[in-house]
């Protein structure tokens, strides 16, 4: 049964939720048909209680085919498959760019699917990180992602500057370790005739707060500063408008909220403002002027679009993955208009509701600390547990829950909208009552 989206905020949400009601609430979901569309990790004879898509996405049941085409026409064609398979191969990258671009509010000519997340931050970095004697500092928040703060320090050490007095690091302020916009503001007030570069992530990888990115990014601008952002944890999670934010350059994975694969091939967005031959860029042959590419001149000359910042032709296997999940989002996009972030802030919702209910009932510390206001949450949400240690994780683990551990006593849980279901979250809740119950 198909309902509508106003079904699934209903007041339920901050009561308990027996399996009963969940199931209603389920019955009155548009998107829950998807969850078929998805193959569920089972534990002792029934489906997990998958809660880290905010980690690896699950597998989409088409992604098989999709690859096996392939592979099929790679048997039958071997290199002329570039030009004669069903799905050409060498403009295969050009399958993903509608919706990349619609997934992240961008013009088709300033998004492509290609790399993996790091490196591409740093073949983006090789273009918008350009020091100079007066400007060179980067602003970032503490507690990035690892990643982040290593490909940040880098490239500073890179161009002669010294990371413990060039990169700016915002402290989390806010309540539960969250980050205050008018911190960075501050920052940018005080620093920002020396900033050259911000680049945050836009999703907290730890918290799961949603930063405001078009806030941020005009005031960081206003001050001559470029900005990036890292979208690992926002795109398919959080609604994004990247052009009209008019944000200099992002990039993401695909592996996590995008369903696309282990590792699967990441993305990139530079807006058209930057397309031309004046901005620098690490050149390779896939993004030459297509026209050109196969006359194997000397001489660069750069697409005008996020095209040319590809170096090297497109991981095909990869890319045939990254099609399936997309076709999910479009097509659920497409029927029900708005749906996704409906329901992600109805699962999110709920899961602090009974995580709430959890601990009045059983008297247990825990603190939730992912923002609860709608604007600053995506489907992620995380909890500490103190004094429980990683062997309470593992209860949840043998009771068929599959969350993320993160020490010394943090569990990430990330209901998304396309395969979670308020079944998953009634069953958690009875699980959780057990393990806390004195």
């Amino acid at each position: 049964m198909q309902g509508s989206t106003k079904a699934l905020m209903d007041p339920l949400s901050t009561r308990y939720l027996p399996l009963a009601q969940a199931r209603l609430r389920d019955a009155a979901d548009p998107l829950f048909s998807y969850r078929s569309e998805f193959f569920i990790p089972h534990h002792a004879g029934e489906d997990c209680v998958y809660l880290t898509g905010n980690s690896l996405g699950l597998q989409p049941k088409a992604a098989s085919a999709a690859v096996q085409a392939e592979l099929d026409d790679w048997q039958r064609l071997g290199v002329e498959g570039h030009f004669a398979a069903k799905n050409p191969w060498m403009p295969y990258h050009e399958r993903m760019t509608s919706s990349l671009a619609r997934l992240t509010g961008a013009r088709p000519s300033e998004v492509v699917a290609m790399g993996s997340l790091t490196a591409n931050l740093h073949f983006l970095m090789a273009s918008f990180y350009r020091p100079t004697a007066s400007r060179y500092k980067i602003l970032t928040e503490a507690k990035a992602f690892p990643s982040d703060r290593y490909a940040l320090a880098s490239q500073l050490r890179w161009h002669g500057f010294n990371p413990d007095t060039d990169l700016l690091e915002i402290a989390p302020n806010g309540p539960g370790g969250t980050h205050l916009p008018e911190d960075f503001e501050a920052a940018l007030d005080k620093h920002g005739s020396e900033i050259a570069l911000m680049l945050v992530g836009g999703v907290n990888y730890f918290t799961g707060q949603v930063f405001p990115i078009e806030r941020l990014t005009s005031y960081a601008q206003e001050r001559g500063v470029l900005v990036g952002w890292d979208l690992a944890h926002a795109a398919g999670n959080v609604p994004l408008e990247l052009h009209a934010w008019k944000v200099d350059f992002a990039a993401w994975c695909s592996y996590k909220y995008l369903n696309s694969s282990p590792g699967g091939v990441a993305g990139l967005f530079v807006h058209e403002r930057h397309h031309g031959a004046e901005t620098l860029r690490l050149a390779g042959w896939w993004g030459q002027d297509k026209s050109r590419r196969f006359l194997m001149e000397p001489d660069f000359h750069p697409i005008p679009s996020a095209e040319s910042w590809q170096l090297s032709n497109a991981p095909v296997l990869s890319m045939a993955v990254h099609r399936a999940a997309l076709d999910l989002f479009d097509r659920a996009d497409a029927e029900h208009p708005g749906a996704r972030r409906v329901k992600s802030l109805a699962l999110s919702a709920a899961l602090m509701g009974l995580l709430d209910r959890t601990a009045q009932t059983t008297g247990a510390a825990l603190e939730v600390f992912t923002p609860r206001a709608d604007h600053e949450r995506g489907s992620q949400v995380s909890v500490r547990f103190p004094g429980r240690g990683k062997s309470f994780f593992d209860a949840l683990t043998e009771r068929g829950v599959v969350a993320d551990w993160r020490e010394p006593d943090c569990i990430r849980m990330a209901p998304v909208p396309l395969y979670n279901s308020f079944e998953d979250l009634s069953r958690l809740e009875s699980i959780l009552l057990e393990l806390l119950t004195p």
